[in-house]
């Protein structure tokens, strides 16, 4: 089998990845300009809600940024006084990040137009597509490990079954 280029329209990583960056650079434009933060700091104020006193590394493995952006945003969050860090409790070599009240207050605010942008991007899929979607994204999620384990490898040890014909 001789692959010359890839179907953009049907190739699953391609459209993922249009998807959320077209999706990131519009919620960072929107809360840039409404709330002064950016997506990247949106993500730490969410994962901050739902975990509170949450290591940066955890942050990192739960969102999946790099070290050096996640560090980068809870600086500024912290000179906003959005969070605090703090030196954890059970090990002094950890750092623990929370929510400040107006760390709160402003993922409040922010969450409401989080969520009308995910009404307006699902709005045409019906409630069953949306729980299917969500089965779907979740399913690929546990396939990840196997993913980032592939190596370059001769194409002719591959196995396609991706169930499509790859464009030539």
């Amino acid at each position: 089998m001789s692959v010359t280029h890839l179907n953009l329209e049907r190739y699953i990583p391609a459209l993922l990845t249009f998807l959320t960056n077209k999706m990131s650079t519009g919620a960072s434009q929107c809360y840039r300009k409404n709330f002064g933060i950016g997506i990247v700091e949106w993500r730490l104020l969410a994962l901050l809600a739902v975990e509170q006193q949450i290591s940066a590394n955890r942050m990192v493995q739960v969102i999946g940024l790099d070290k050096s952006a996640v560090s980068r945003a809870l600086q500024l969050l912290e000179r906003e006084r959005l969070i605090t860090i703090d030196t954890d409790l059970k090990d002094a070599r950890r750092y623990t990040v929370s929510l400040t009240v107006s760390g709160q207050e402003l993922h409040n605010r922010v969450l409401v137009v989080a969520l009308e942008r995910e009404r307006l991007l699902l709005a045409g899929l019906s409630g069953e597509e949306v729980e299917i979607l969500i089965g779907c994204l979740n399913k690929m999620s546990a396939q990840l490990d196997a993913v980032n384990a592939v190596n370059a490898v001769d194409p002719n040890d591959l196995l396609f079954t991706s169930g499509y014909e790859l464009a030539e």
